[in-house]
């Protein structure tokens, strides 16, 4: 397929992986690199990216672990079709599986406890917060104006069986109703690492992974510092950029 006029084919990790993004509409962030490496994922097991958007995570998980079996939903159409495009051009079409769905439709279309892993980067503001974007499909990746983080969350726990895990990036200001979503929903926080712009300031955002049914009891990680100064990467944000910053996990968080 032939890119329109109004989109990119960029490239992530040297090249190495390519995404096809609007001009106009949402564009990739820093936040699905950081949670890519940031998520307890092993060989061969089944991933579900709830909202994937232009496929990035999916893309980067892919790359970085290529036994694992991922599926990607998103409700956009724009979007599934560019992230669809992602996987052919890289050449993951034996291992990603993208489709056009509604996070709260997930369990009308998947078996429960079908996936061993689940991630998300939701959007981080309510729809009465802030100004929306005039362009529809940055006001549905930022804003809840189609569904919820509870719906994440639900959806996340329908899909995971016992002792599954659900990795999510999400806004610093609003973690507390992140860890109450998940806890409310019988996925008990393990790992917690705030991320922060600069070492000296607040943090930005925060990852998060849980595991449902698992015992009470977080492990709260070093802070992740993005930049060391103005547009200049940390080393180890640099070896993710570079797709060589991530370990897989032995032992999962229980």
């Amino acid at each position: 397929m032939l890119q329109k006029n109004d989109e990119t084919v960029d490239a992530l990790f040297g090249g190495k992986i390519k995404i096809v993004q609007s001009r106009e509409g949402y564009r990739v962030s820093i936040d699905s690199v950081l949670l890519a490496h940031f998520a307890a994922v092993r060989g061969g097991e089944k991933v579900m990216d709830l909202g994937t958007g232009n496929g990035v995570l999916s893309l980067i998980l892919a790359f970085l672990y290529p036994s694992l079996s991922i599926t990607a939903v998103e409700l956009q159409k724009g979007m599934v079709a560019r992230a669809a495009e992602g996987v052919r051009l890289n050449r993951f079409d034996r291992q990603v599986r993208i489709a056009c769905l509604d996070v709260c439709a997930v369990p009308d279309h998947f078996a429960p406890e079908s996936f061993e892993v689940v991630v998300s980067n939701p959007p981080y503001r309510p729809s009465s917060s802030g100004r929306l974007s005039r362009n529809s499909e940055r006001q549905i990746a930022r804003h809840e104006t189609k569904a919820t983080l509870q719906d994440f969350v639900r959806s996340a726990a329908y899909l995971l069986p016992p002792k599954g895990r659900l990795a999510l990036i999400y806004s610093a200001l609003r973690c507390v109703d992140m860890l109450t979503a998940m806890r409310s929903n019988k996925i008990e926080p393990k790992r917690l690492r705030m991320v922060h712009s600069f070492v000296t300031g607040e943090a930005t955002m925060v990852l998060v992974e849980g595991v449902k049914g698992g015992r009470a009891g977080i492990e709260i990680l070093a802070p992740l510092v993005v930049y060391e100064q103005k547009s200049v990467y940390t080393a180890e944000v640099r070896r993710m950029l570079d797709g060589v910053g991530a370990k897989p996990s032995a032992a999962p968080p229980r």
